[in-house]
């Protein structure tokens, strides 16, 4: 707990991110253990670490990754401050708790308690600090994989985006990430002749815009399941309700798919994002005076493909359901993560991480396609068998505003204490010696 609070208490909003000063502090501790550390930096101040427990070579290495950026806070809206690590009724407060210095700390005990048992492992263990996964991936996991590749290269990693489900404080549920939808984007621009804002017209750019992005909003695209969402909902119908487990089996019937389709969108948006390629529109721009019909307006579109989309047909797809020629759809190339096959669900480590979760938790786990991205896809990318984990969380707590990025962001004292049990068993289960 001590070490947790610390990590939090230092403040490494991204940007500018600082990540630095958590690598002197992880620094600090692991070599006070006689662990050899590396700081490898594209930027002094967003520094990663490297550090690594020999095995006995049999068995290529286990990565452990946690990051040490997180997103920006506005303090006027805690009730405690973001960076105090304040224990209050349970749980530890603050920016970071969740997303990602549990993590972090986990992976840094395991390390500490790896040394201090002298346990055998097949394996080397690898520990990666990593800076920028918020919001700039190039001192943090580019560099890493572009240019420190051979320090980090590892057969399976074990970073973030699972974890445990609670709800009325109980257990119910593990999700382990293994494949992840990727970050695309678009922008809509609409144009029309100016004029006089007395005298409207229906070429107005707004007026197309604004129909261009109800039409995109309001689409229903395609749904496709794959192996990792299939079965998924395969075991989420079997821990959930006699109605929830209606609907989820319903969703391959193609007569019930749409209605239910259109309740999840309604009433449970994360689950309908993983039926297929998603559209969010979050920014529109037009207009500068009051009586001025501006000549363009634009709006930019968050789009998250599935793992095997099609983008370019996508877009075309796109394009056939504004179908308006005053309407300009253009793909935007920035900030995309690589594509790469999912993890599989049948090899020993997910069979060793599904055992932890249920020596620890006594929960049933499920494969998770993760609608957000990690920086995991960069090593996909390279052939590593990747499966995101995390700590315990209840599911109400979300809506409450208690979650990752929101203005309340906290974890249970309890749920901290189990998730370092959870990270040394699955640890141990994957480079332990076997002899």
């Amino acid at each position: 707990m001590r070490h947790f609070q610390d990590l939090v208490r230092i403040d490494t909003t991204d940007p500018p991110g600082n990540e630095t000063r958590v690598v002197d502090y992880v620094k600090k501790v692991l070599e006070a253990e006689g662990i050899p550390v590396i700081v490898a930096a594209k930027d002094p101040a967003r520094a990663n670490l490297i550090a690594r427990l020999k095995g006995n070579g049999s068995k290529r290495p286990l990565l452990i990754m946690g990051h040490s950026d997180t997103v920006q806070v506005d303090p006027s809206k805690w009730t405690f401050p973001p960076f105090s690590a304040t224990r209050q009724g349970g749980y530890v407060y603050g920016r970071g708790t969740l997303d990602d210095k549990s993590d972090l700390l986990a992976a840094m005990m395991t390390m500490l308690t790896l040394k201090r048992s002298g346990v055998p492992l097949d394996r080397d263990v690898i520990l990666v600090s990593e800076a920028g996964e918020e919001a700039a991936t190039g001192p943090g996991i580019e560099y890493l994989v572009n240019e420190r590749w051979k320090d980090i290269d590892a057969e399976i990693c074990l970073a973030e985006s699972g974890g445990v489900r609670r709800s009325n404080g109980k257990a119910m549920y593990a999700m382990i990430e293994t494949t992840e939808k990727q970050p695309r984007g678009a922008r809509l621009i609409a144009k029309g002749p100016s004029g006089h804002g007395s005298r409207p017209l229906r070429t107005n750019a707004i007026v197309h815009l604004a129909r261009a992005v109800e039409k995109i909003a309001m689409w229903d695209p395609p749904m496709r399941l794959n192996d990792t969402t299939r079965y998924y909902f395969e075991k989420l119908a079997t821990v959930s309700t006699l109605e929830e487990a209606a609907r989820y089996r319903g969703l391959l019937d193609p007569q019930q798919a749409p209605a239910i389709r259109e309740y999840l969108a309604e009433h449970d948006p994360v689950t309908y994002s993983m039926l297929h390629t998603s559209i969010s529109p979050n920014i529109i721009q037009g207009g500068f005076q009051v009586n001025v019909i501006p000549s363009q307006a634009e709006a930019t579109l968050d789009i998250r493909a599935l793992p095997d989309e099609n983008i370019s047909a996508f877009y075309e797809m796109m394009r056939g359901v504004i179908n308006d020629p005053a309407i300009e759809l253009v793909p935007d190339t920035r900030n995309q993560r690589p594509g790469a096959r999912p993890s599989r669900i049948d090899s020993d480590a997910y069979h060793a991480l599904e055992g932890a979760y249920q020596k620890i938790y006594g929960v049933t786990t499920l494969p998770l396609m993760q609608t957000g991205a990690t920086d995991m896809a960069f090593l996909r990318a390279k052939g590593v068998q990747c499966y995101g984990i995390g700590a315990m969380i209840d599911l109400e707590d979300g809506p409450k505003g208690f979650g990752a990025h929101s203005d309340q962001e906290r974890i249970l004292e309890e749920a901290l204490y189990k998730h370092v049990q959870f990270f040394w068993e699955a640890v141990h289960s994957i480079a332990g010696s076997k002899n």
